[in-house]
């Protein structure tokens, strides 16, 4: 009777302990799979570069790209011939290539250009680069990881992926609660706002906004572009009038 009790008792601790080894099991599996599937932290690497009016520009590698980290500020063509200064409305209304700072505000990151000015054959990139085309910022923004699905569309897309754009912190962004930027990418991108194609200045001041065109057009009158809010973590793609003045950055050839 002794041995049939003995028997019967470690049968009855076995299995609690068998169950919990079970379920023990099953937790680790979603532990691993969710330890895969973070990516790789983004290691930039930085390094210089100037333009035809010897403007130094930090440039950084972020994927396979080299990135210039600072908006492009060139007053001159390739060649040395003078982009015309836009800065009245009857110059900037146009369809000539052209210039801006953003309410003579010298403290404006860079210069605001038309696309003019972005599809000029004289050239405004530095020797050796290109302004940013729609395949060098989709490139950029699957790397930060917008997904493929939404890569393409017109709109606010991804999660995090424009704080990982903008420069850190407070610095030149007016920051929403829990939306601090992180500039994980090294682009740095600050709030330089825009000038419509009428000549109206967009958002007052430069803490809100910051658009920047690609080298792609959409149609006989507007182009693509790419556009970063304060409020948002996102990145938009939309099309504008060729006529509007937004930001450049370029990308090494």
């Amino acid at each position: 009777m002794l041995l049939v009790f003995q028997k019967k008792h470690l049968f009855n601790l076995i299995k609690p302990l068998t169950l919990l080894l079970l379920i023990f099991l099953l937790l680790q599996i979603p532990m691993s799979c969710k330890k895969d599937a973070i990516s790789k932290p983004i290691i930039p690497q930085f390094d210089s570069i100037l333009d035809v009016d010897s403007n130094y520009y930090t440039v950084v590698k972020i994927g396979d790209q080299w990135w210039m980290a600072e908006n492009l500020e060139v007053r001159s063509f390739n060649d040395g011939t003078p982009i015309r200064n836009a800065s009245s409305d009857e110059f900037w209304m146009d369809t000539v290539a052209g210039y801006c700072i953003y309410k003579n505000d010298f403290n404006a990151p860079g210069l605001l250009y038309n696309w003019y000015a972005v599809n000029s054959s004289k050239r405004i990139a530095p020797a050796g680069w290109h302004i940013a085309t729609e395949l060098d910022w989709q490139k950029l923004e699957l790397y930060l990881g917008v997904s493929e699905q939404e890569v393409v569309k017109i709109g606010w897309r991804g999660i995090e992926e424009g704080s990982k754009l903008k420069m850190y912190g407070r610095k030149g962004w007016l920051t929403e609660v829990e939306q601090w930027p992180t500039n994980e990418s090294g682009f740095s991108a600050l709030a330089g706002s825009c000038r419509r194609q009428n000549g109206i200045w967009g958002e007052p001041g430069l803490t809100l906004t910051g658009f920047w065109w690609t080298a792609t057009d959409a149609n006989t009158s507007q182009a693509y572009y790419r556009y970063l809010d304060y409020k948002s973590t996102q990145i938009f793609r939309g099309q504008d009038d060729k006529n509007c003045g937004f930001s450049i950055r370029c990308v090494k050839d």
